[in-house]
């Protein structure tokens, strides 16, 4: 039996920093800044008040950098499509992190809403979203779920499979009852065969897994959405994955997907290619994702190019950014609880630092691997840089929060350590693992801090235990 693999002391990207307390541009918010103390601040709020006020773990949110993110995706966009002459319509993937407030941040800059599941079309709608401007995503709506889809009117329903096709549109009949010239706006979802250049869970067009058509079988499928009259066949959609760098990918995506679109606007109109989301963005110093508004010049040249060939007119087209919205928006605020010298067998020797979370906010170190920067927050060190690894509170050796880091080397309990670029899928992935509470989410702006998502307390968690319950009564 082989032995297993063995890891790099630190891998090759990590390099040893001239200053371990900088803040890299790329990872950080805009706003973030250290004071004359060394404190840092995130849109003028000391980190060290929000600890006071509000506690740790704490996911903060720069309001300005979200909204910021927001009107750079819909220029970026809707000027790439305008230079073809057609529209571009910008959907924010409400997956990577959902709340009233944050849809309603980014709304106001622009985007529609891509929503996957019923609560996040709840959320969405409890911020006072026009539905025409939600897009439902998902490969397994439940009957419920699309009632009220169709109930509200949602702007448009991503048929996932042939099953749903025809739960849905019986499900239309039936609202005809109280609604008789009821129709549902609908497109269809296809595998491209494009593998995205990612972590194998992170890819979504290729053959072998759960979203979508393949390209053979579209046509047929778009064929029954054009018999029924209550579906309205409105265009394509395709996602190749997500933390894409380039636009590769996507070009030869949208390749494939404008030859499909070609043969079905033989037999009637096709008005949109939807081509997803999953664009990148740096966690750390070594990542390099591509600028938007090159990611948008690319992949609409790319349809154009396409269409050109064929000798056909270019569709509007949609995107769906997510994690590009919100990601570099976010950091996460810990309190460092132990520090723990560990000898490696190399001789050379790592520190683990050990925060007041883990994995039940953030589990995508330990689902993909993912990779994130740290600096103390609350105050500048002149200590030289040690390789750190900063961990978790959690029963599991894989509790990792950031894998491979270069810290001050007098990092002590106590200290507040920030972890940047958390504001996707950290929030919308957690849980309560050994019964942690999941955090507060905070806004920041101007100077000023307000909550957007209660934090939870023991007493939450303990009130949805019926054996207590049952016990006290």
């Amino acid at each position: 039996m082989s032995a297993p693999p063995s890891r790099p002391t630190a891998p090759s990207w990590l390099t040893m920093p001239d200053d371990a307390n900088a803040l890299d541009p790329a990872i950080w918010p805009a706003s973030a800044a250290r004071d004359e103390a060394g404190v840092l601040s995130i849109a003028g709020v000391d980190v060290g008040d929000l600890r006071d006020a509000f506690g740790t773990p704490l996911y903060v949110f720069d309001e300005d950098e979200v909204r910021a993110h927001a009107r750079r995706a819909v220029a970026a966009f809707r000027d790439a499509a305008a230079a073809h002459g057609v529209a571009a319509r910008v959907y924010y993937a409400g997956k990577a992190f959902l709340s009233t407030e944050v849809v309603r941040w980014v709304t106001a800059e622009g985007l529609a809403i891509d929503v996957c599941s019923g609560g996040e079309l709840e959320v969405a709608l409890a911020a006072g979203v026009d539905p025409g401007r939600i897009g439902f995503h998902g490969n397994n709506k439940s009957v419920a779920e699309l009632a009220r889809a169709v109930e509200v009117g949602v702007g448009s329903v991503v048929i996932d499979s042939a099953i749903e096709l025809e739960r849905l549109a019986a499900i239309v009949e039936r609202r005809r009852v109280v609604a008789p010239d009821a129709v549902q706006p609908v497109l269809l979802r296809v595998n491209s065969g494009v593998h995205a250049e990612t972590h194998d869970f992170l890819a979504t067009a290729h053959e072998d897994q759960k979203f979508g058509f393949a390209l053979e079988d579209a046509a047929a499928a778009v064929a029954r959405i054009r018999e029924l009259d209550a579906l309205a066949f409105v265009g394509l959609h395709c996602h190749i994955g997500s933390q894409i760098f380039g636009t590769d990918g996507f070009a030869e995506s949208a390749s494939r997907l404008v030859e499909l679109h070609a043969a079905l606007s033989e037999d009637g109109e096709v008005p949109v290619l939807n081509l997803g989301g999953g664009f990148g963005i740096a966690y750390t110093s070594a990542d390099d994702p591509t600028p938007i508004e090159a990611l948008a010049a690319g992949i609409v040249d790319a349809v154009a190019r396409e269409c050109a060939v064929r000798g056909i007119p270019m569709p509007n087209l949609a995107f769906e950014p997510g994690r590009a919205i919100v990601g570099q928006a976010g950091v996460t605020l810990y309190e460092v609880g132990t520090v723990k010298p560990v000898r490696l067998g190399d001789g050379a020797e790592r520190v683990y630092v050990s925060v007041d979370g883990g994995m039940s906010d953030n589990p995508r170190p330990a689902l993909y691997g993912a990779q994130y920067s740290a600096r103390i927050a609350s105050r500048v060190s002149g200590a030289a840089p040690v390789l750190a690894r900063v961990v978790g509170k959690h029963c599991e050796s894989g509790d990792i929060v950031v894998d491979h880091e270069y810290l001050p080397g007098d990092v002590a309990p106590g200290d507040l350590l920030a972890v940047p670029a958390t504001g996707a899928y950290c929030f919308s992935l957690a849980s309560n693992y050994n019964y942690l509470a999941r955090p507060a989410v905070v806004a920041v702006r101007a100077g000023q801090a307000r909550v957007i998502v209660r934090g939870e307390t023991i007493a939450d968690l303990l009130s949805r235990d019926a054996g207590i319950a049952e016990g006290n009564a």
